[in-house]
């Protein structure tokens, strides 16, 4: 039950992020919801309009309280074990609150919420960029770490949530690490991305880097673009058959 202490608005949203949990979006009725947080209707459409407002607020807070206890955790020295953390953490978040994670990823234009942990994702890639680990570019790494999680998740909560279907998040999970993050700094061929990925982040990381160079606005943008092209190299033609 909702706090009868906690604002109006505060117990609605807690109301109905249980409700989710319990029973998916069809256990959230205005009826099921008034009784639950002790508030009378209009109360509901005063503070969040419609029902898709509702859901859509009820969604950002239980994001915002996840990415919010991601950002205060110091992360680990490891920037690969830092990636398994992440990914481990949102399966764990995606299957405790199947409902939420469904109905966030109709929405998540609307969530800024989402947009922050994609920071905090790229933040992650980043670190891995500046020590010559990426095969990528730190914006392919993202999409696509961010992409196979997606996955992972929504097929962990349309399906088979034991012991198996969390070995192929485990799998998962590796096989897209494999995919854009190298055991050493790159050499031979590949030394060039690394190397321009590695500039690219300490450029991010360090404004004053440009400033050092001499560098003005036009030229940092100029100097990102070939710095971008040369960390993410065109990815081969897709081969349809065999």
């Amino acid at each position: 039950m909702a706090d009868d202490d906690a604002p109006t608005g505060e117990r609605i949203l807690r109301s109905v992020l249980e409700l989710l949990d319990e029973g998916g979006a069809d256990a959230v009725s205005t009826r099921a919801v008034t009784a639950r947080a002790a508030v009378q209707a209009p109360a509901i459409y005063r503070l969040f309009g419609d029902k898709d407002g509702l859901l859509l607020a009820a969604c950002e807070r239980a994001y915002a309280d996840w990415v919010g206890s991601k950002a205060r955790r110091s992360p680990h020295e490891d920037p690969v074990e830092a990636l398994r953390d992440g990914w481990d953490d949102a399966v764990d978040f995606g299957t405790r609150h199947p409902a939420v994670y469904r109905l966030a990823e109709g929405r998540s234009d609307r969530l800024p919420s989402l947009a922050a942990g994609q920071v905090i994702l790229g933040d992650k890639m980043a670190r891995l960029a500046a020590a010559g680990r990426l095969r990528v570019s730190v914006e392919q790494a993202t999409l696509l770490f961010h992409a196979a999680g997606r996955g992972v998740i929504l097929t962990l909560i349309d399906g088979s949530m034991d012991t198996a279907g969390l070995a192929l998040s485990d799998l998962a999970r590796e096989a897209a690490i494999a995919a854009i993050v190298t055991d050493a700094p790159l050499a031979g061929d590949a030394t060039g991305a690394a190397s321009a990925g590695a500039l690219r982040a300490a450029l991010s990381a360090d404004p004053d880097l440009s400033a050092h160079a001499r560098l003005i606005p036009a030229e940092v943008q100029l100097l990102d673009v070939w710095l971008q092209r040369i960390a993410a190299p065109p990815l081969p033609p897709l081969r349809v058959g065999s």
